[in-house]
């Protein structure tokens, strides 16, 4: 398996992808749900996942009189003390950033987290120094499925968004690549590729495949230039 095109760059999102927050999200959206007393599944909060649509989601399946504002303050309080203590790296991900290091391929993260959230997770593993561009909520017009937040990360890197490569857990997450241009690899998290999303992407286990593909990929290229 190799990729269509040399890849110059590399987008990360972040939770699922980067960081093993989806877990964690569940667990504090599933308690915080119980402390405000309001319904929530775990199959309707993979609907949740890659979006910034959760009010619409929740009250399109629940009811108007959905009390969103209240769970998200729970939420966001549960999930601050699970991610003080549990927060952890995806497998394989300081290995791609070494081989990213190496072949000198600059790389963003493109998330709808807000900046504070990424700042959190990125020194709580002491990785900010290992990101050339960082675009978060606020950076751009239109959240995922929309190709903006991969296009303001290209733009950032200076660098074509077709030669991008994006590395994804989410359906919309897929979306967003494919309406930008970019190469696309899913790395699967807690809701598996639809064969809509089979045909946008690549899919492997881990971010380990992910630094195997880019070296065969490489390797391809360089063959076929030789």
């Amino acid at each position: 398996m190799i990729l269509q095109r040399p890849v110059r760059a590399v987008v990360f999102d972040m939770d699922g992808l980067l960081f093993d927050t989806e877990k964690l999200h569940a667990r504090a959206a599933l308690a915080a749900a119980k402390e405000v007393g309001c319904e929530l599944t775990m199959d309707v909060f993979r609907r949740l996942l890659g979006t910034t649509e959760a009010r619409r989601i929740l009250q399109a399946h629940y009811g108007d009189s959905y009390p969103f504002d209240e769970l998200r303050v729970a939420w966001g309080r549960q999930f601050k003390v699970l991610a003080e203590t549990e927060l952890e790296l995806k497998p394989g991900a300081l290995n791609l950033l070494d081989l990213l290091d190496e072949l000198g391929l600059p790389r963003a993260i493109a998330t709808s987290s807000s900046h504070k959230a990424v700042q959190h997770h990125l020194a709580a593993h002491d990785l900010a120094q290992r990101f050339h561009v960082i675009v978060a909520a606020g950076d751009y017009s239109a959240s995922k499925p929309a190709p903006d937040p991969f296009l303001r990360a290209a733009e950032r890197l200076a660098v074509a968004p077709g030669d991008c490569l994006v590395l994804e857990d989410s359906h919309n997450g897929i979306r967003s690549a494919s309406a930008a241009g970019m190469m696309a690899v899913m790395v699967p998290d807690l809701i598996e590729p639809t064969a809509e999303i089979e045909r946008l992407c690549r899919i492997v286990p881990s971010l380990h495949d992910v630094r195997e593909l880019i070296l065969s990929s490489r390797r391809g290229s360089e063959a076929a230039s030789s």
